[in-house]
């Protein structure tokens, strides 16, 4: 099992930044792919950013060049660091964790952190 404690959210005014992190801790194999979620109110779940345990990164069109994803593998943290928020961003933001175990994928959620920007 992994668990993932997200923390960092808040209230923030557009044009505004905040920064998300989010510990893992329990088996956490070298090789996964940990990234940020999020859901808007009223919305489906939807990717904001992934990084792979080599340190490749893939974003969602609408964050690229605003957010930037990055990991400390030794310590088993990913951090988002999101500029130029707008009220677009509002949503809950869940870290999440994907891994192979003994052949079979594992996906893991943290609890949420909800982040609202107000306009």
């Amino acid at each position: 099992q992994v668990q993932l404690v997200e923390s960092g959210g808040g209230l923030v005014q557009a044009g505004g930044s905040l920064r998300l992190s989010c510990a893992a801790s329990g088996s956490i194999f070298s090789v996964n792919t940990m990234g940020w979620y999020r859901q808007p109110p009223g919305k489906q779940r939807e990717l904001v950013a992934l990084i792979s345990s080599g340190g490749s990164t893939n974003y969602a069109d609408s964050v690229k060049g605003r957010f930037t994803i990055s990991r400390d593998n030794a310590k088993n943290t990913v951090t988002l660091q999101m500029n130029s928020l707008g009220p677009d961003d509002t949503a809950v933001y869940y870290c999440n964790c994907n891994q192979v175990d003994r052949g079979r994928p594992k996906v893991y959620w943290g609890q949420g952190t909800q982040v609202t920007v107000s306009s």
